[in-house]
């Protein structure tokens, strides 16, 4: 609505109504095509989708508002149509424009208002009494009676603008809440300028005023999920940086290689180990691995996964390894050993499920006893060639109580490369017909020239690292490498 700023003011060209009929095409497809980009769905549970959804329904509100003012200024190009002193006057109903104009027409229509100030009279526009909730037999609202029908914090607001209005000459600018006879609240911004005398002196007030409700509301709706999607974010950087560091505590302080024994005398075995981080999830998983030195001069040699990502599952993964130390320290054998941390996880605050594999060797007879608890078995190589050990009975640590767990024995020889390692090593959508426990052990068969070539435990390693450290492997996994001398 042009400004009439003094009383013989000279009205400016209007704009063409082919340019204003094709911005207003544009605002459509626009709004459609921001529509599209986030189609209804089940955010609840995603803090990202929210934001994203929040971010949408805003710029869908805006692009309605643009639609309707330039309906608005479409509908009211052509004076012939009109009385004179309905120039003034904003109440042009807006045309159907699609499936969306009721939406339109409610978002954020602008209504118009002039107060005149040596009669005391008022001019409302129809959409004005509409977004007031007020009936044109009403009549409008003087600015005296305005106030009234704000909230009394902001009636401090509308008095300093149009003071400033009327007295200083100030155009007004600025935002309101009132609230209608059904007892709705509505939020309002008004803009406006004072409409001078030919002395020079304020004669009448104009403003426009809109209903920004819905635009607020989105507004506030977005600046929330922001907030929430921030705190979630930090929320979840602080529980990786613990699951990371209670990792570090709880996995073998050694690094890269170690021989047994540690307390001298020819080495029995050669051992390396290394945690394969996921490539797609930025939480840390329960995986573990470690291999220690026994006091009756055995070594134990495991590795596992506990379900579940952050700090419940590496402090889980915490207490079973801890228990898992404390008992093969104590003498406990594979299979008995296998049965405690199944009563032990079983009986759990917090429920979990996990696949174990615990191995114990005697480097003295070079026998390995092991167990499994629905783990992939240790694969053997030997003489270039490898397989994969039969393996006992065991099912999933806190699957059941009372699981009894079966131990196997296996005769090694100088030379021997065992490779222990969790199911997350290879994506299981590359394993074809191959059962869910083997995970990647076929692609670690296939490996068996590679390491038969290899001078180290570290060196076999080495080249794990490299085949399956790949952006596709969904999960984190460990895998230990023992070569008995």
């Amino acid at each position: 609505m042009p400004s009439p700023t003094h009383a013989d003011h000279t009205a400016a060209q209007p704009p063409d109504i082919g340019a204003v009929d094709a911005l207003i095409s544009q605002a459509r497809q626009l709004r459609t095509r921001v529509d599209a980009v986030m189609r209804d769905g089940d955010t609840a549970g995603d803090p990202q989708l929210r934001w994203q959804r929040a971010l949408c329904d805003l710029a869908v509100h805006q692009l309605d508002d643009l639609g309707t003012h330039l309906g608005q200024l479409r509908d009211g190009l052509d004076p012939a149509d009109l009385p004179p002193d309905s120039l003034l006057l904003l109440d042009v109903p807006l045309q159907p424009t699609g499936p969306d104009a009721a939406a339109v027409g409610a978002l954020g229509r602008a209504g118009s208002a002039q107060w005149d100030l040596l009669t005391d009279g008022a001019q409302w526009s129809d959409e004005l009494y509409r977004i007031f909730g007020r009936s044109p037999e009403d009549g409008p609202l003087t600015l005296d009676e305005l106030p009234s029908w704000l909230f009394a914090e902001d009636q401090a607001v509308l008095t300093e603008m149009v003071t400033g209005c009327l007295v200083d000459g100030r155009p007004i600018d600025g935002e309101f809440r009132i609230v209608r006879a059904d007892g709705s609240v509505r939020t309002v911004h008004m803009v406006g300028e004072p409409v001078l005398g030919a002395d020079g002196g304020t004669e009448s007030m104009w403003a426009v005023l809109r209903d920004v409700s819905d635009l607020r509301r989105s507004q506030r709706t977005l600046r929330e999920t922001r907030e929430s999607l921030q705190r979630q974010r930090q929320i979840a950087q602080t529980e990786r940086r613990m699951a990371v560091e209670l990792q570090e505590a709880v996995l073998p302080p050694w690094r890269g290689a170690q021989r047994f024994p540690l307390d001298g005398g020819p080495t029995t075995m050669d051992l390396a180990a290394h945690y394969l981080p996921s490539a797609t999830s930025a939480l840390i998983g329960g995986d573990w691995y470690d291999a220690m030195q026994l006091p009756d001069g055995a070594s134990l040699l495991t590795v596992g996964d506990l379900t579940g990502h952050g700090v419940t599952a590496t402090s889980g993964m915490a207490m079973l390894l801890g228990a898992l130390r404390g008992m093969a320290v104590a003498g406990l054998q594979p299979g008995p050993l296998m049965g405690c941390l199944n009563e032990l996880l079983d009986t759990s605050p917090q429920p979990a499920l996990g696949s174990a594999l615990c191995c114990r060797y005697d480097p003295a007879t070079r026998e390995l006893h092991w167990s499994q608890a629905g783990h992939p078995a240790p694969l053997l190589f030997r003489n270039g060639t490898g397989r994969s050990l039969d393996p006992p009975d065991g099912v999933l640590l806190g699957a059941t109580s009372g699981a009894q767990y079966t131990q196997a024995r296996e005769q090694l020889v100088p030379g021997d490369l065992l490779v222990l390692h969790t199911d997350g090593l290879a994506p299981r959508r590359s394993v074809v017909d191959m059962p869910d426990t083997e995970g990647g052990g076929h692609r670690l068969l296939a490996m068996a020239p590679l390491f038969a070539a290899a001078g180290t435990a570290q060196d076999c390693v080495r080249l794990v690292a490299e085949e399956f450290g790949t952006p596709d492997r969904e999960d984190d996994a460990c895998v230990l490498i023992a070569r008995i001398l």
